[in-house]
């Protein structure tokens, strides 16, 4: 698959408002701040239609991308430190699991982690839920650029080592800075599409 033509379509605060054309669906879940914009911008080759920030927690609502006219990327709102009140994080967490239970066209979750860190408890938490939802998903982790090729070998072991505690998964180092991963990645989005 190639990217061609991208446009931001419409940013969405409640399931009722996802957008109806019958588009497969790719999702891209992370932590705030793990730099989901930035990857989503990179298999676009689009310097920044999808807002990346330094705030964590930029993202709120369910941003929707479409892909050569025919395929819809969704930029699910981060989960972990931002700060954010309850009710807020609240309302966040009902969007998220209304669109994952209810939506009919989405084929496959990218799941960022930080290459730099250990998976977090909530990483690992939502990794466990993708491997019981019956959906396909690719572990990617993000800012491999940040780490000496010798420290980013050891960093990956580790956190293979321990998602795979919790689920088997596919995994993918990625950099949004030089693009190590993305033909990998879109290969992967392109397999998930067409089965």
């Amino acid at each position: 698959m190639q990217i061609k033509q991208t446009e931001f379509v419409k940013s969405v605060a409640h399931a009722s408002q996802i957008p109806t054309q019958a588009f497969p669906q790719i999702a891209f879940s992370g932590r705030s701040n793990v730099g989901k914009s930035s990857l989503i911008n990179r298999l676009m080759n689009r310097r920044n239609l999808a807002q990346t920030s330094n705030t964590p927690g930029k993202t709120r609502l369910l941003n929707f991308y479409l892909i050569n006219q025919n395929l819809h990327f969704v930029d699910l709102p981060g989960y972990g430190f931002a700060k954010r009140s309850k009710a807020e994080k609240k309302a966040w967490a009902e969007l998220i699991d209304a669109y994952l239970r209810t939506s009919e066209r989405l084929r496959g979750i990218v799941q960022l982690i930080d290459a730099r860190h250990d998976p977090s408890p909530e990483d690992l938490e939502v990794i466990a839920w993708l491997g019981e939802a019956n959906i396909p998903f690719l572990v990617v982790a993000t800012k491999v650029d940040k780490l000496s090729k010798n420290r980013a070998r050891k960093q990956l072991d580790i956190s293979l080592s321990t998602i795979a505690d919790v689920a088997e998964v596919d995994f993918l180092p990625f950099s949004s800075t030089t693009g190590t991963g993305r033909s990998d990645l879109i290969n992967w989005i392109d397999h998930v599409i067409k089965h």
